[in-house]
């Protein structure tokens, strides 16, 4: 067999796009750095990651933070590159020499609460969201995403579980440097952190996946159309009990529209079997664009 000729889409403004990745890498840093200045460190709050290791040690021995966040990302960034074989890329290289570099200039900063409850909540949710950007910029931090990635190649655990062991073992440690109760807090700016990235990642915007089975399909597919202008997509099925082929109607509707078409169906088809589900992201013609 011959080989396909396969042809890669190009960015028509590569320039523009590189530049905008770089503004995304340097900007959710930042973010994160101050969020850690003004929220995290202040409070002893130490939920995961090189930030919440320079958080318990600048509470044992007082060492400054952006050092720390060094003294692990770059060894860690380069262990990643020789181990791993990956090409990380420059961006993550900018990330994770820029953020300690934004902690070192903000660390005089005044604490914007003293309350640790606050501070584990609004630090979680900022550093959340500074990842997400940063992340969206097709980058990282480095820190211990790379460790975990390391400890998943040579255990053979996946990365979530790598990723949950090293970070259990940083919010362990702050209950034990610091009490139980700071424990707790990191365990709430951690969830925080990880669902804002979710957010930013996938946006507000939320979709539903709607499938259709029915005896009035043709009806339904054509009331859909016309009412709710929305697409459609017929899927063969089969039923279980009688062997009968049937065709299934899948639609992917905005949230906001979903009523209007529950009530189409139930009106042309009161019998009607619908599976509803959440679509998170979806792209394309009528949604958002990639």
């Amino acid at each position: 067999m011959g080989k396909r000729n396969i042809r890669k889409s190009k960015d028509p403004h590569p320039v523009l796009t590189s530049v905008m990745d770089y503004i995304s890498v340097l900007a959710g840093a930042a973010i994160v750095a101050i969020s850690f200045n003004v929220f995290l460190l202040p409070n002893e709050v130490a939920s995961g990651g090189v930030s919440g290791i320079s958080t318990i040690l600048f509470g044992l021995f007082e060492w400054k933070p952006a050092f720390v966040q060094w003294a692990f990302n770059i060894p860690l960034f380069i262990s990643g590159v020789i181990l791993l074989g990956k090409n990380f890329g420059i961006k993550t290289a900018v990330g994770t020499v820029f953020l300690p570099l934004v902690v070192f200039m903000t660390e005089d900063w005044e604490a914007w609460t003293r309350d640790p409850l606050l501070g584990s909540l609004f630090g979680g949710i900022m550093v959340g969201l500074g990842l997400g950007i940063v992340f969206r910029g097709k980058a990282s931090t480095g820190g211990t995403d790379l460790a975990a990635q390391i400890i998943t190649k040579y255990t053979g655990l996946t990365l979530g579980t790598s990723v949950a062991i090293i970070d259990g073992m940083i919010v362990l440690a702050a209950a034990i440097v610091f009490d139980i109760e700071k424990g707790l807090y990191a365990l709430i700016g951690l969830y925080l952190t990880t669902k804002t990235i979710d957010l930013v990642q996938v946006g507000f915007s939320r979709s539903k996946m709607v499938y259709i089975i029915t005896n009035k399909q043709v009806e339904i597919r054509d009331a859909i159309y016309d009412e709710v202008d929305r697409g459609v997509t017929e899927l063969t099925a089969t039923g279980g009990y009688s062997g009968n082929e049937k065709p299934i109607l899948m639609v992917v509707i905005p949230q906001t529209e979903f009523t209007r078409l529950k009530q189409l169906v139930k009106l042309i088809d009161p019998q009607a079997f619908v599976i509803v589900s959440d679509a998170s992201e979806v792209l394309g013609e009528g949604f958002k664009r990639a």
